[in-house]
């Protein structure tokens, strides 16, 4: 599937955020990334950038034409303000913008949108049902409130570093900015929840996150486990403990990634290796009594996959119902038949005419699904005249406020 954004956007595109307008102020990608998923809904997200060089994300990683093309996907759907929010009359246009917003973002390190001016709980006493979304590394309170914090800190100390590693190896990082990424999807969350409250009180709240209890959040027993038996999960490689069988086992050229941890499953599973005589254990019956014994069953797995390929793997695996799947790199995902027909590689018109596959939409609603309505802006603040004069307008004598 293919879509090419539009400038003019027409009604029936709009999404289930139409008429929701939000006014971003952060930069990078915490905050972008919220404003950009609420942005693929409908939102009428207004980005605030610095003057001159922007948002630090439009050279951050390979740049086509000096600019990043991650840009095209961060700030997809976005219109570009430039303010010096270091200026009383950039921040008094600030001011008279989240008067007019449902929603306000910024993940700058607390104290800072105070120190502009531009205390929340103020802009809040303007615009009673403003919901603000405040993502920093530790939150708005506590002991750490001030440090400053990046998704990579927020890993290590939301548990998840610890556990990215082979046993006895350095820890390694994901790869990508998970915590970043998951604080932003639990700002969204957040958000939303703001939003559908909003509509029984009529007023807007603070969602404060901070980006290690976003990881946090995603580690699963790992606390419950401390508390119960004194349990310090270490790390295991591409072993998942505690649910056996769940590894990834070499092939005779590349690794295969397979799931037999459920009981019928791991019946099947044993029944394609040849292995009836671990099917029909009793002892193997259920996780309870293969966790102990995963070392024998990821062998007898091992030997199997050592002397075919990958493809002959999964082929054997996909007729008997067993969950595999390979190791992708980005290559395989843009050539997959399956995230093209899902939508998954969409492409947009770059201003030189040129085509860029950005990733797709989700999650996918049946009746409003989201859209790519408009590139990324290309130059910093080229939309301060339209978006300055729809506040005018607002304001104009007798003029109506935008609907709520």
């Amino acid at each position: 599937m293919n879509a090419t954004p539009s400038d003019e956007p027409t009604p029936d595109r709009f999404g289930p955020l139409a008429g929701i307008k939000v006014l971003e102020l952060g930069q990078l990608i915490a905050g972008p990334f919220a404003a950009r998923t609420l942005a693929d809904f409908g939102a009428d997200v207004i980005k605030i950038e610095p003057p001159g060089a922007g948002d630090p994300l439009r050279k951050w990683r390979l740049l086509k034409d000096g600019t990043s093309v991650w840009w095209q996907v961060q700030s997809r759907n976005k219109r570009s303000v430039a303010l010096d929010l270091r200026e009383s009359a950039a921040q008094e246009t600030v001011r008279r913008l989240a008067d007019e917003c449902d929603v306000l973002i910024e993940n700058f390190r607390p104290g800072a949108m105070e120190g502009f001016g531009l205390d929340p709980l103020q802009l809040m006493q303007r615009n009673p049902r403003l919901v603000v979304l405040r993502i920093s590394g530790y939150g708005q309170t506590g002991p750490y409130r001030d440090k400053p914090g990046f998704g990579v800190v927020a890993e290590a100390m939301g548990g998840l570093r610890h556990l990215t590693a082979e046993p006895g190896r350095v820890p390694v990082r994901v790869g990508v900015s998970i915590g970043d990424t998951l604080a932003a999807l639990h700002g969204v969350i957040g958000v939303l929840m703001a939003l559908q409250e909003r509509q029984r009180s009529g007023l807007g709240q603070v969602v404060d996150v901070a980006l290690y209890e976003a990881v946090f959040n995603c580690m699963e027993s790992l606390l419950p486990e401390y508390s119960a038996f004194g349990a310090v999960r270490e790390a295991a490689g591409s072993a998942l403990p505690g649910i056996a069988p769940s590894n990834a086992y070499r092939c005779n050229d590349g690794y295969a990634l397979v799931a037999g941890n459920g009981d019928s499953i791991f019946r099947r599973l044993m029944g394609v290796i040849g292995r009836d005589d671990l099917a029909r254990d009793p002892g193997l019956a259920d996780n309870t009594g293969r966790v102990p014994r995963v070392q024998e069953i990821d062998a007898a797995i091992g030997t199997w996959t050592a002397t075919r390929s990958v493809a002959e793997v999964l082929a054997a695996l996909d007729a008997a119902a067993v969950p595999a799947g390979r190791i992708y790199t980005v290559a395989d995902i843009a050539a997959d038949p399956h995230y093209r027909e899902r939508g998954m590689l969409q492409e947009q018109t770059l201003a030189d005419g040129s085509r860029l596959q950005v990733p797709g939409i989700v999650p996918k609603l049946s009746r409003t699904p989201g859209q790519i309505r408009r590139a990324a802006p290309l130059a910093v603040g080229q939309d301060n005249e339209e978006v300055l004069s729809e506040l005018r307008a607002t304001r104009a004598p007798n003029a109506p406020r935008a609907p709520r």
